[in-house]
């Protein structure tokens, strides 16, 4: 497998602070592993029982498997087109994932057997995928204002969000036994029981894209507002606190616990960025090079377009890594990180 690896030191370092002091940050890595489709688009990205790291191809129909040394395996899923999105381990120690346009629930082995079990609402569209407190997969039908839960054995539930229309997008087990999710359309951090009781929290500006939603360390609901530029947290009691980004338009994503005990997201549409914030409040972004992609028939490089990096996870060997549009997967070697403290917005 061809990887691009580059090392960022003092210049890139410099900027990365943005504490106009003259402390450097400690070089960091980031290694390049071209998928064998440049167009493949990987979307979402989660570490599996096996030490691996496996995640979604939507554009060509697969579910791919890279290994913390970077060898890349690849399987087909069985419905043509369904477009594959987010993924997550289950339970049963397979992975489970979201087909958007085959309106489907995956699941898949570690040995690379699918199997798929269909959405009883059509064209639901579901997106984001998590394991429920419950040992059921839960996941978000984003075109029906509607949470779906499978059980690891195919039965399936569905409960309504209030709010018409949520875009229901991504969903986390939280620490109170309850799923919580985010709501692109309904501007609302939500929380659904495991009896499908649904309580929503809206954000306190309009607009903002809630996006993804994870369980921090703290026992908070963390959260990615794109449009807003900002990473949120949610108690489990709706209290809502927000830290705007260094960067003006960061359009924040992907979001993920490090092995740091920090929370790690992308800045993919604008900036290119990788971010760091501590449950503190404290902020780090480190710019993701431009790298050379390896091409299918050549071992010659060629220059990429920007990496757009999307959805991020951390791996068995303590690195993050994440997705990438041009299509590649990127582990990031993170820096002992020095920090700025940034004071919650005033709500």
């Amino acid at each position: 497998m061809k990887r691009s690896v580059i090392r960022i030191g003092r210049c890139l370092g410099a900027a990365a602070l943005w504490l106009g002091a003259a402390q450097l940050v400690p070089a960091q890595t980031f290694t390049s592993y071209p998928l064998p489709a440049s167009y493949s688009l990987p979307k979402g990205i989660a570490a599996g029982p096996d030490g691996a790291l496996w995640f979604t191809e939507y554009n060509t129909n697969k579910i791919g498997r890279i290994s913390t040394g970077g060898v890349i395996t690849e399987y087909s899923v069985t419905t043509a087109a369904s477009y594959p999105y987010s993924i997550t381990a289950g339970p049963d120690g397979a992975l489970w994932f979201t087909e958007y346009h085959g309106n489907n629930i995956g699941r898949i082995t570690t040995a690379g057997g699918v199997t798929e079990y269909a959405v009883p609402t059509p064209a639901a569209f579901p997106l984001g995928i998590t394991t429920g407190p419950d040992g059921a997969m839960w996941f978000t039908e984003s075109a029906t204002n509607t949470i779906g839960r499978v059980t690891t054995s195919g039965t399936f539930a569905e409960y309504a969000i209030p709010t018409q229309p949520a875009g229901a997008y991504n969903i986390v087990s939280g620490p109170d036994g309850n799923l919580w999710f985010t709501e692109e359309a309904g501007n609302n951090i939500a929380q659904i029981t495991t009896e499908g009781v649904v309580t929503e929290f809206p954000l306190p500006n309009s607009g903002s894209l809630p996006s993804a939603i994870v369980k921090g360390p703290d026992n908070g609901l963390w959260f990615t507002e794109w449009a807003g530029s900002k990473i949120g947290r949610c108690d489990t009691s709706g209290n809502i606190l927000e830290y705007s980004l260094p960067t003006a338009i960061a359009n924040p994503l992907g979001l993920a616990v490090g092995a740091d005990g920090a929370l790690w997201f992308t800045e993919g549409a604008n900036s290119n960025r990788i971010g760091r914030i501590t449950v503190s409040g404290s902020v780090n972004e480190y710019p993701v090079a431009t790298l050379s992609r390896a091409t299918a028939s050549s071992l010659e490089n060629s220059p990429t377009a920007p990496p757009y990096p999307g959805w991020l996870a951390t791996g068995s060997d303590g690195a993050i890594w994440f997705t990438e549009a041009i299509g590649a997967i990127v582990r990031f070697s993170a820096p002992a990180a020095v920090n700025k403290l940034r004071r919650p917005d005033r709500l």
